[in-house]
């Protein structure tokens, strides 16, 4: 029998030349059990210069959060060619290929989501957001984005306490990374 763990929100939001990456918590075991609510599920990479939310298998994203750390050092820091480095990985490498995970990167120019698909995706708007409660997340963080002066921080958090209040799979334990 296998358990299935789940229940993660991540958002970001990129104004005014900063992104905030927030995330909750929660550690989700089958659809009833709150397994642990203190989890971090962003964290810096490179040496601060990048910030790194991950989504899906905690497993599974930590091997993907070390192999974009391993292809940022190659790729020399540059998170667009590391991205997509990765993401060629992950969809070409029968071992990576099953890795249950979503991940969102981002740098003081550029923010990203990269998928399993080999898909590496330039948000519109500068706003995204991934796991259980990300759609959530999303809606919250464009109405803040568009109809307020917070800051990328500020709409991140807030997008995240949204989300928790709604999706019974976010925590409001929220962790806020800019860069």
């Amino acid at each position: 029998m296998s358990t299935t763990f789940r229940g993660t929100t991540i958002c970001a939001v990129r104004r005014n030349g900063q992104t905030a990456i927030a995330g909750d918590g929660q550690v989700t075991m089958g659809e009833s059990v709150v397994f642990k609510s203190t989890a971090r599920k962003v964290r810096r990479l490179a040496g601060g210069s990048v910030v790194a939310g991950f989504a899906g298998s905690v497993s599974d994203a930590f091997t993907l959060c070390e192999k974009f750390e391993e292809k940022l050092e190659q790729c020399g820091g540059n998170l667009e060619r590391a991205a997509v480095s990765l993401a060629q990985m992950w969809r070409s490498d029968t071992g990576m290929r099953n890795l249950e995970s979503l991940l969102i990167v981002a740098d003081k120019n550029s923010l990203l989501m990269l998928s399993g698909n080999g898909e590496v995706i330039d948000p519109d708007g500068g706003v995204c957001a991934i796991g259980s409660g990300g759609n959530y997340a999303l809606a919250a963080a464009r109405a803040l984005l568009e109809n307020t002066e917070l800051s990328a921080h500020e709409i991140a958090e807030k997008a995240l306490h949204i989300a928790a209040s709604i999706c019974v799979f976010t925590n409001d334990n929220v962790v806020v990374e800019d860069v």
